[in-house]
């Protein structure tokens, strides 16, 4: 059954509330079979705010059923566009009429995706007013460049409990980002290809997700060159018709699967894993031991492997670092951390680019784990460690799946509070992990 939402169907833009959700897991099992990454959730939430860029119909494959983007799909029926689920990961958005609005607060503030909407809402109403996006509670997540890019393509700005945007028409420039922030670039993507004239991006992010973003805009008709480098050149004000888009696998996902494979000490093949965006990721992971075979697109992560920790040159202690693309991702940082605690040796692992990320290490911790949190960026761990069942919380998206893979290898049954946050980025995950021998129950409760 399709259901059908739009300017001329009224929808409750509230969302139901966010119920609360556990998993119990029984820790202690080896997993085995094969598991296919997701849509890139972080390539679906710009792409289908991208969506609003043409009058015309488009057709989304490969898209997450996860909560933030059923709650930026929400959004982008708030302000006239038609969104329909016409299969289990198959979305048509058609925006044949735009009408600038204020957008709801609360839906705002639960994902940091909302302010993905300021340029195409910009591009098709001239102005726009936005609430502080949500998201995960990692530290401090300016905003400022978004700003930047905007009025150097010709928006203005209003600040106070809201964000107002205005155009009287975007116009091309050279613009160099103070720094290569993901959300930034594909705002910026977007304006760039409704502005009149060229666009140079310069120190712009280079992530999977965002050359996926510019394989969409491309696909609807925008001329974009240096797609998956640090300087990218739009040529704007074109017509952007309709287009058939397939979002890439998760990068992000496919890690935490050879993450957990590894503390569960389990053989598993992940399909349709993305390779050629992988290399980053194997290197730090082949640091800590885990060693993964490319077999064409799929990933096989072999059982029972030695999980010894390779010293720098000289019997250093070594440091696995995330940075921008192309070096080791920042949100893998998480599963990296609990992957080298059950990893014969000692590491740094430094996480530089958000100062709260580090901070559930203490969960990991009481349950056993010999880590030393040196600062708010670094933490020294020390492995292999035997982990104990425990109840604890989940933070945020990645460090809640940390907590997961560290549930799957601890000894007795754990309980994951918290576990929405989980399921915000990671779609169905106890499902699809239990096809593969894990034992998680989740448990769900609504409030009043």
């Amino acid at each position: 059954m399709r259901i059908r939402r739009g300017a001329n169907n009224p929808l409750d833009l509230s969302l139901p509330r966010m119920s609360s959700v556990r998993f119990i897991v029984e820790g202690g099992h080896r997993l085995s079979g094969s598991i296919r990454p997701t849509g890139n959730k972080n390539a679906a939430l710009p792409i289908v705010a991208a969506a609003l860029l043409t009058e015309h119909p488009v057709r989304l494959q490969n898209v997450p059923r996860i909560r933030d983007i059923e709650t930026l799909v929400t959004l982008v029926q708030s302000v006239g566009a038609t969104c329909e689920w016409t299969g289990p990961d198959v979305l048509e958005i058609h925006a044949r009429e735009v009408h600038a609005a204020k957008l709801d607060a609360e839906l705002s503030m639960r994902i940091r995706g909302s302010i993905l909407l300021a340029a195409p809402l910009l591009a098709r109403c001239g102005e726009v007013t936005l609430s502080p996006p949500g998201g995960d509670v990692i530290g401090r997540r300016r905003l400022d460049t978004h700003f930047h890019v905007l009025q150097q393509l010709g928006a203005s700005y209003e600040l106070g409990d809201t964000f107002t945007f205005r155009t009287k028409g975007l116009t091309g420039a050279d613009v160099f980002l103070d720094e290569p922030s993901v959300t930034a670039t594909e705002n910026a993507l977007m304006a760039a290809v409704a502005a009149k004239g060229t666009t140079i991006l310069r120190n712009a992010a280079s992530e999977p997700h965002v050359q996926d973003l510019c394989h969409f805009l491309v696909a609807m008709g925008a001329r974009i060159e240096g797609i998956g480098t640090n300087t990218v050149t739009v040529s704007g004000g074109h017509a952007l018709g309709p287009a058939t888009h397939t979002i890439g696998p998760d990068h992000i996902e496919v890690g935490s699967f050879i993450g957990l494979a590894a503390v569960t000490r389990s053989a598993l093949t992940i399909e349709s894993a993305g390779t050629a965006h992988l290399r980053s990721t194997l290197m730090g992971f082949e640091r800590l031991g885990v060693k993964c075979v490319i077999d064409g697109d799929n990933l096989i992560i072999p059982a029972e492997q030695s999980l010894q920790i390779e010293p720098d040159l000289g019997g250093h202690v070594p440091k696995l670092e995330d940075q921008p693309w192309p070096a080791f991702p920042a949100d893998l940082m998480s599963i990296a951390i609990v992957t080298a605690t059950q990893c014969e040796g000692l590491i740094l692992m430094h996480e530089k680019m958000f100062e709260s990320r580090l901070f559930f290490v203490d969960k990991l911790v009481g349950m056993g784990a010999r880590i030393v949190l040196c600062d708010p960026h670094r933490a020294l761990v020390a492995g292999p460690s035997r982990l104990r069942a425990q109840r604890v919380e989940s933070p945020d998206i990645r460090a809640g799946m940390a907590m997961l893979l560290a549930a799957c290898c601890a000894e007795g049954t754990s309980t994951i509070n918290n576990a929405g946050q989980i399921e915000r980025g990671y779609e169905r995950i106890h499902e699809r992990l239990g096809k593969l021998g894990a034992v998680i129950q989740r448990v769900e409760q609504h409030g009043d």
